[in-house]
Order: C-alpha cells, then sequence, then structure tokens
C-alpha cells in the first residue's frame, strides 16, 4: 500500500515572516495580486499589514473582502467575478479558514472554469488543473487550512456545508506569522485551538493514519495541549506555539483525513451559522467516548502527549478516560460550551442534522462506522 503526502512547496514561520510575501510574489514572475480577507481583518489592521508589505515592493492588488464566517457559494462565485475583472493572476488569502478556503475556491476556479457552479467540487474531485497561485498568510491558529488540501464551503440553500478535497487547491506558499494572531480575541482563540486539538486527535485516530502522520499528530497534540491555556490569555510565547502546532496538525490530517466530530460540526455551522471551531470542540468529548473501543492503545498516547502522568501503568480502560477526561477539563478552561443547546440546536432539528453528518465527506475517516440512530443518539447526548 502506498501512502500520498502532500504540503506546501515553501512555508514560513516565525514573528515578520510576512515580509517574505513580496520576493515570493516577484520571484514567481507574478504581476497582479487579488488580496482576499475580511472586513474586521482590514478594520483591525491585520491585512493591512498584508498591503503595506505588497505596497512597500510596488506589486499591484486589489481587494477582496466579501468573506463570510462560514463561506458560501455566492461569496466564492462573486470572488471569480472579482478576479476576472481585477485580471489577477495570483490571490494572497490573509486570514483564519473562511478567507483561505474561499481563496482556494476561487482560485480552482480560475484555472478550472467548468466547476464555477461550485457544487461539482464537493467530495474528493481531481480537477484538471493547478489552481491559480495561492499564497495563505493565517491570521489565527486553528485551521490550518494554509496546508492543507481540503476546504469546505456552506450551500445556504440546501442548509448543508460540503468538503472539498483536491492536491490542486493547496497553497504554493503558507506564512504563519505569530504577530498577527497577536490581535486575536479570547474566544476566537479558544475555538480555533480547539480546532486545532480536534484536527490531531481526529487525524491520529482516523482509519488512513500511519506512522508519519502519527508522528505529527503526536507532535501537535503536545504543543497545543500545553500552549493553548496561555494562548488564550494573550501570552506572545503561547501565540506563537499555537501557529506552529496548528500548521503541524494541517499536515498531518490533510493527507489521512478527519472523523465524526467534523462531520457532525459541519451542519451546526451550515444550519445555525456556529463558528466551526466552536462546534468542533463541543462535539469532541462525545465522539471521543463514542470511538474508544474501536481505538487501540492510541488513548494512551493522547493522553501522555497532553501531560497526563502515570499513563504506562493505568489499564485501557483508565488510560481512555484519561484522554476523555484531558480534552474535556482543556475545552472547560478555554471556556468552550459544553452543551449543543448552548450553540442554538434545536431538538426537532437532530434527525436533519444527523443525516447531513453521515454523508458528509469526513464520516469515512471514523474509526468506528456508526449508524444514523448512532449519530441522532449522540447529538440527543448532548443536548
Amino acid at each position: 500500500m502506498s501512502y500520498r503526502t502532500v504540503l506546501n512547496e515553501t512555508s514560513y514561520f516565525g514573528p515578520g515572516a510576512i515580509a517574505e510575501l513580496a520576493p515570493e510574489v516577484k520571484n514567481r514572475g507574478l504581476k497582479k495580486v487579488m488580496l482576499v480577507t475580511d472586513k474586521d481583518l482590514i478594520k483591525f489592521n491585520v491585512a493591512t499589514r498584508v498591503m503595506k508589505v505588497l505596497e512597500a515592493a510596488s506589486i499591484p492588488y486589489e481587494v477582496f473582502d466579501r468573506i463570510k464566517a462560514n463561506p458560501t457559494i455566492h461569496n466564492v462565485q462573486d470572488g471569480v467575478k472579482a478576479c476576472k475583472k481585477m485580471k489577477a493572476d495570483c490571490l494572497v488569502a490573509v486570514g483564519g479558514g473562511s478567507a483561505i478556503d474561499t481563496g482556494k475556491a476561487i482560485a480552482v476556479i480560475m484555472t478550472n472554469p467548468e466547476h464555477a457552479d461550485v457544487r461539482s467540487l464537493e467530495g474528493a474531485v481531481q480537477t484538471k488543473n493547478k489552481c491559480l497561485p495561492l499564497l495563505a498568510v493565517s491570521t489565527t491558529s486553528g485551521t490550518a487550512a494554509e496546508v492543507t488540501i481540503n476546504y469546505v464551503i456552506t450551500d445556504e440553500e440546501k442548509h448543508r456545508k460540503f468538503v472539498c478535497v483536491d492536491p490542486h487547491d493547496i497553497p504554493v506558499v503558507a506564512v504563519i506569522d505569530p504577530e498577527l494572531s497577536a490581535s486575536m480575541p479570547k474566544g476566537l482563540c479558544a475555538a480555533t485551538g480547539m480546532d486545532a486539538l480536534t484536527h490531531a486527535i481526529e487525524g491520529y485516530i482516523t482509519k488512513g493514519a500511519w506512522e508519519l502522520t502519527d508522528m505529527m499528530h503526536l507532535k501537535a497534540i503536545e504543543i497545543i495541549s500545553r500552549a493553548l491555556r496561555s494562548s488564550v490569555a494573550g501570552d506572545p510565547q503561547g501565540r506563537s506555539e499555537m501557529a506552529l502546532g496548528q500548521y503541524v496538525a494541517g499536515m498531518g490530517f490533510s493527507n489521512v483525513g478527519l472523523g465524526a466530530v467534523h462531520s457532525m460540526a459541519h451542519p451546526l455551522s451550515a444550519l445555525y451559522d456556529t463558528p466551526h471551531g466552536v462546534a468542533c470542540a463541543t462535539i469532541l468529548p462525545t465522539v471521543l467516548e463514542y470511538n474508544a473501543e474501536s481505538t487501540g492503545e492510541k488513548y494512551r498516547e493522547i493522553a501522555r502527549a497532553m501531560g497526563v502522568q502515570g499513563v504506562d501503568g493505568m489499564s485501557q480502560e483508565e488510560y481512555r478516560r484519561a484522554a476523555i477526561d484531558a480534552v474535556k477539563q482543556l475545552s472547560r478552561d478555554v471556556q468552550i460550551p459544553q452543551k449543543v443547546s448552548e450553540v442554538g440546536v434545536k431538538e426537532e432539528d437532530i434527525p436533519f442534522l444527523a443525516e447531513s453528518a453521515m454523508v458528509d465527506a469526513c464520516m469515512g475517516g471514523n474509526p468506528k462506522d456508526p449508524t444514523l440512530e448512532d449519530i441522532i443518539a449522540l447529538y440527543k447526548s448532548m443536548m
């Protein structure tokens, strides 16, 4: 059996790393940038720092800032129109998963116009051509969209999110500059950080996991577990560590998939506009309990990576419980909702949520194969 690994051509890490954008654009012979971001990142002078880098290097650019927290088909189509009008030959996406996912979809359609409807990109679609060159600048420490071959788009008409998986969409350059996450509010920092932990844990226990990705995921769990609390408190070192930890998690899960947590979280964002990180973090402990019997000794290593002492002397039941409890405690410490009812889930919507989760692209990677009834029961248990 062979394993495929797809990563960025180039990545830059560390304070001030955004300065590398200008030479990357110029050295690649690119002439006109469409800068994809959101209005808040401009308002709070985060995206403007990237603009200054481009301006200082005399690189022409125009801004597309019509990005929603859960980007929609219409967002993408508007972006494609804007990119054509600007005559841009590359994109610089500045933000978290919303901006970068939108940038990926726009860049893919620009070179594969047969997918202009956007919906046809759902699933593991091998497009014909590499996307327009995309340089991704991460401003949150969670989604790892800058290093993944995945992106998620909301279909507002059908009240569902769909996952797109395509090696042609990966950014050619990723910039992870922790200075850009310094102004992130505590709530967003907590939500994106727990999303990163979910990526690492689900990637570690997914059916497709193997030694290389296990190494990445365990290291990511270790970094995130020690850094998230201080990052949420605003500590610059914590934010720097989280910027790295979420990227390492992305290196892994992008290549092996995720599981039921993400499949169950996506419908919450589609139906209630729940922030993705909050949805994942709220669901994670319950699904970990459900999956425990299908994970062999992996929960022992999760517990160890999270700093639990004495795991080698524990029984299987004890170290599984220790891993789940460590996740729950971290979630509580950063003030994540503990029940899905707290993020707006209504009892009467659960059958629809469960049906949406069952057909989500991430579900196939779950270590245990759930039934529709299982997913309904899991949602109800979190009310």
